[in-house]
This record gives C-alpha cells, sequence and structure tokens, in this order.
C-alpha cells in the first residue's frame, strides 16, 4: 500500500519530485565527473534509472500477487500503470510534461522487477 501512495506522489505531485533537489544533484554530478565518473552519467541518466528503479517494486509486487502470470503480462501491467500516470500528467498537470522514455523506463522496471521476483522464485524449495 505504501508503495502505490510513493507511486502517486512521484506520479501526480504538482511538481516534478526532483525539482526542489536540482541544484545539488548538479553540484554533485560535477563533483563526480571532476573525480572520473564518465560524462554520460549526468542528469537525464538518473532520471531514467530513477525511472527504472521506482518500477522495479511493482513488477515484484505483481508477480508475487499474481504468480502464474507471465513476465511479459507483469511487463504489460507497468506499461499500463506508466501509461495512465503519464496520461494524467498531460492532461491534468500543467508543470509536469509526459515522456515516451517514461514508458519505456517504468516498463523495464517492471520487467526487472518480474524477473527477480521469477528467479528467486524459482530458487526456493516446492513442498
Amino acid at each position: 500500500m505504501a508503495f502505490l501512495a510513493l507511486l502517486g506522489i512521484v506520479g501526480f505531485g504538482p511538481d516534478p519530485v526532483d525539482q526542489p533537489v536540482q541544484g545539488e544533484i548538479a553540484g554533485v554530478l560535477f563533483f563526480l565527473h571532476t573525480h572520473g565518473i564518465p560524462g554520460w552519467v549526468n542528469y537525464a541518466f538518473l532520471e531514467r534509472a530513477a525511472n527504472v528503479a521506482l518500477f522495479v517494486p511493482l513488477g515484484i509486487v505483481a508477480s508475487l500477487a499474481f504468480p502464474k502470470k507471465r513476465w511479459w503480462q507483469v511487463a504489460a501491467f507497468g506499461l499500463m500503470v506508466s501509461g495512465c500516470m503519464e496520461l494524467g500528467q498531460q492532461l491534468f498537470l500543467h508543470n509536469r510534461f509526459s515522456s515516451p522514455v517514461d514508458l519505456v523506463t517504468n516498463t523495464a522496471g517492471s520487467v526487472i522487477g518480474a524477473l527477480v521476483a521469477r528467479s528467486v522464485g524459482m530458487k526456493r524449495p516446492t513442498r
């Protein structure tokens, strides 16, 4: 339940979640770049990685809740949830913007979560 609340806050807050800390994130990235972290680890990369990480738990929970569903069905569920969030942002939140990249990264997170749950589930002994 707490995870759904987190998704709601992140997806439907009036402003992007990272807006208050964008300057700090940019400063950390500058520090990391001056200490050898490659330039492709930039703000866009972090945003996409955060989108993936946000949906990994959804894939895990959906896989555990519906163990007979295949991984691609869990991925379709993640795509549907992400699509609803992006549509809501497009229609109702003027300070937010929807993005096809968000759909892809969110769905990727659901896939990773589903595969993690399945791989852990396969290692458990059956009764």
